[in-house]
């Protein structure tokens, strides 16, 4: 709600090659708006076994601007393929694991 304005409706999908991880957040905003130092981050690792079930948005180009806007600079928004057959946006890490 509050960086979208609206409560988003999202359905269950995989991606695979990916595993979740946690990042320490230092953004004082981010740390603000979510309350939380620990946040998830997806890390690539090219392992088909590997994979991460999450919900998949449908949002305007000006609401990606506002995530984009969000993310802090250890995650990167790159386009994925999904279980489902759909391609979409998604934030991991910019680093390695």
């Amino acid at each position: 709600m509050e960086t979208f304005g609206r409560l988003l409706q999202g359905t269950e999908d995989v991606l695979q090659g990916y595993r979740l991880g946690e990042i320490e957040i230092t953004d004082t905003e981010v740390l603000r708006s979510s309350k939380k130092k620990i946040h998830p981050i997806l890390f690539f690792t090219g392992n088909s076994k590997d994979s991460v079930i999450g919900t998949v948005f449908r949002i305007t180009s000006s609401e990606l601007e506002q995530a984009d806007d969000y993310e802090v600079s250890d995650y990167q928004r790159v386009e994925v393929y999904l279980q489902s057959g759909i391609y979409s946006q998604t934030y991991v890490s910019r680093k390695t694991p």
